[in-house]
């Protein structure tokens, strides 16, 4: 076990009585450049609690064990082939503390109002970081969920803020994570993940066109049946998320090797999949996901 209990003690010492020390840690640590010469990336995520997501299969509150993430994520960080972490600032503050994120990419989270099952759900509004903070606290970058769905009005603001977000994060020059995905809303009011690949495609297309500049616009997109044809629709670099743990680890793994052959996927952002394989062996999760994106070391 990497969070022993006397390094969580700490943890919690600084939590109570040094707040001012996270922070100075995020800022004074050792940065690193967005890719390196291979021009890959493996990003773990942690930003689900934040819009409370705290379940994993059947498992409807594992995530609600801050210890137990902690220790995930300190493991997937002492992979060398993890290049950094997408989290919510309580997650990021947390990892500083435990000094695990010198060399690392850190990634704030933004738009986490969209709480899931909430009613408003798809009017996802910034509660997390805002592109300032971002900058301020010393973070290499950030992430929008920008959620479409034609039969929501909560959209449509979604849309404005992740436009605003990526303008400003252009203006701060900060890379930004965009991650459009097609939902609906059913019959019982609830929103729901379209698998349409049509639709997906025409959610990238969107995201692509975001904002006043896209320079330093990233996209964050499943692998889908048909990774190419989706992202033949801009020139944009592009991540592929993991999701939920699917029942077939293998299939999952299948289709991000096959996104993995289109030139603008440059590498993989996955949480869950990873921090929660069913089979408990995070260590191992992580060093399959790290092969698929640099095969050849």
């Amino acid at each position: 076990m990497l969070l022993t209990d006397d390094r969580w003690a700490a943890l919690l010492e600084d939590r109570a009585l040094r707040p001012d020390r996270a922070l100075a840690v995020l800022r004074s640590r050792t940065r690193r450049p967005m890719l390196r010469d291979d021009g890959r990336l493996f990003i773990v995520a942690a930003d689900h609690t934040a819009r409370g997501m705290l379940g994993v299969g059947t498992n409807q509150f594992v995530m609600a064990d801050r210890r137990r993430l902690l220790e995930a994520l300190l493991v997937s960080l002492a992979h060398p082939g993890v290049d950094g972490v997408l989290g919510s600032a309580d997650v990021l503050e947390e990892l500083a503390l435990l000094g695990v994120l010198d060399d690392k990419l850190v990634f704030g989270t933004m738009n986490r109002g969209g709480i899931m099952g909430a009613a408003w759900e798809l009017d996802d509004r910034m509660t997390a970081y805002d592109p300032q903070s971002i900058a301020d606290n010393g973070l290499d970058g950030g992430k929008v969920l920008l959620r479409l769905a034609d039969d929501d009005a909560g959209t449509a603001p979604t849309l404005e803020a992740c436009a605003n977000a990526v303008s400003e994060m252009g203006r701060l020059r900060l890379p930004i994570m965009v991650e459009p995905l097609p939902y609906h809303v059913n019959e019982a009011g609830q929103a729901k993940l379209l698998d349409d690949d049509d639709k997906l495609l025409r959610g990238v297309a969107i995201a692509a066109g975001l904002g006043n500049s896209s320079s330093y616009n990233w996209l964050k997109v499943p692998a889908g049946k048909d990774p190419a044809r989706m992202l033949s629709t801009t020139t944009l670099p592009a991540l592929i998320l993991g999701g939920a743990p699917g029942p077939d680890p293998e299939a999952t793994y299948a289709s991000w090797e096959r996104a993995m052959d289109v030139p603008n996927v440059r590498g993989l952002v996955v949480g869950r999949a990873l921090l929660y394989p069913a089979d408990g062996d995070v260590a191992a999760a992580i060093e399959r996901a790290a092969r698929i994106v640099r095969p050849h070391p």
